[in-house]
């Protein structure tokens, strides 16, 4: 019997490649009527997900009737903001038959799920539930291409990203898993700040690397002087964030009203939680329950607080705090915000109150300049169990070899070699292949 469309892709080690990392064979084990494709890349200045629908068009609209195959799916939509007219206009040749095109506005978050799949479908996905829950499957661009990729025996071993910020080339690239942000950032032309630093992942939900190598979740690095605001902010310690939030909140609830997921019906709001924190000081456990359906964005922090507070970081500390404790979020309204769409946040404004209009600049993809002589590959790319060397220090391998393996009826996947070259250090953490 042939291996199943999961199980090819179980061994080809995709996943979830937008930031989430879940093993992307459990989420084609499912059973749903749409499958959705995330290309609303909505964090700022990043671009390789649009780079991969105009160059990759072809491979895109295969891995998701692949998707469609695997889970029973009807129905494949492409979801993708109308301003990407190259990407579209690759794309467009290609949808037929039960894949259609649904072109996005050009507001933050369009690519939370959960905001992705009313938008596309109007269906409401149940409060701290998935959208497997409304029959649906929501799968980033770069994932569908690597389930493409793996239905003809191709593992992944390479990631698409973004630099861009303070770089002399902005640019998109693929390059080999495991490479450090140091070469990628040579790659770019170098940093033309003196002291400049990459945040991974964007600038609303990224966090700040001095070096780091890159995995199957990385979707891309903004760099910045370190005296920018936004790397200030990141850089700021937890007890500063908590002291910030009990002595200067005077509940303006403007982070409340511009919450996405406050908007569409859920019980979020942050402005309650900073509330909480004012009154139970360091007792984090008593910090109250509307900031656990927050899906992070980031909006309440960067955009929305007049004062520049932390309400975000409240809302995952309280999160944080809650695990094991069985609490619940209060019940939802079950409806959108008659006001949802007029408080929409457009990408320009976001932009520009980020301090990061001058930096707004397109990033192409591009040929990466060579192969790196080291690469270092945790074992831990993907939501679930780490997967654990299959190989010892001394051992030659090559491109797509299994270098580290998960049990399989684990959650989780196996961790590919990127380069031919020799095993140099097997850590707790990863190990190490370099060039011979």
């Amino acid at each position: 019997m042939p291996p199943s469309i999961a199980d090819l892709v179980r061994n080809a080690g995709v996943v979830g490649a937008g930031g989430a990392g879940f093993p992307t064979w459990a989420k084609l084990s499912s059973r749903v009527d749409t499958c959705l494709v995330n290309a609303a890349e909505c964090e700022p200045l990043l671009y390789k997900d649009k780079e991969l629908c105009r160059l990759e068009a072809k491979r895109l609209v295969d891995g998701l009737r692949l998707a469609m195959e695997a889970t029973g799916a009807t129905r494949g939509i492409v979801c993708i903001k109308e301003k990407a007219h190259d990407a579209i206009r690759a794309i467009e040749p290609f949808v037929m038959g039960p894949i259609h095109l649904h072109r996005l506005g050009d507001f933050y978050p369009a690519g939370d799920e959960v905001v992705l799949v009313f938008e596309v479908t109007g269906r409401l996905v149940p409060p701290g539930g998935l959208p497997l829950h409304v029959g649906c499957l929501v799968n980033n661009v770069e994932t569908l291409v690597n389930v493409s990729r793996a239905a003809e025996g191709i593992p992944v071993t390479t990631k698409a990203l973004t630099i861009t910020g303070a770089v002399a080339e902005p640019a998109s690239f693929v390059v080999p898993l495991g490479i450090s942000v140091r070469e990628v950032l040579e790659a770019a032309g170098g940093a033309t700040v003196p002291d400049g630093v990459a945040i991974e992942g964007g600038a609303m939900m990224g966090r700040v690397v001095l070096d780091a190598p890159v995995t199957r979740t990385t979707g891309g690095y903004v760099v910045l002087d370190r005296s920018h605001a936004l790397v200030r902010r990141l850089l700021r310690p937890d007890e500063v964030h908590v002291r910030i939030a009990r002595s200067a909140c005077d509940q303006c609830a403007f982070c409340t009203e511009l919450c996405p997921r406050y908007l569409l019906g859920y019980a979020v709001e942050p402005h309650k939680v900073m509330r909480s924190v004012g009154f139970a000081g360091e007792k984090a456990a008593a910090w109250n329950a509307w900031g656990l359906l927050c899906c992070e964005c980031g909006l309440c922090d960067l955009f929305a607080c007049p004062e520049d507070l932390p309400p975000r970081r409240m809302c995952v500390a309280a999160k944080a705090a809650a695990a094991g404790h069985a609490a619940t979020p209060p019940p939802s309204r079950g409806q959108p915000h008659p006001l949802r769409e007029a408080r929409r946040v457009p990408t320009a404004r976001l932009v520009e109150r980020l301090g990061l209009a001058p930096y707004d600049r397109p990033a192409p993809m591009r040929p990466f300049p060579g192969l790196p002589s080291r690469v270092f590959l945790p074992f831990q790319q993907h939501v679930g169990v780490p997967a654990a060397p299959v190989v010892r220090v001394g051992d030659r391998v090559r491109v797509g070899q299994v270098v580290a393996a998960v049990d399989r009826g684990a959650l989780g996947v196996d961790i590919h070699a990127s380069i031919d070259g020799r095993v140099t250090a097997i850590e707790a953490g990863g190990l190490r292949i370099e060039r011979e």
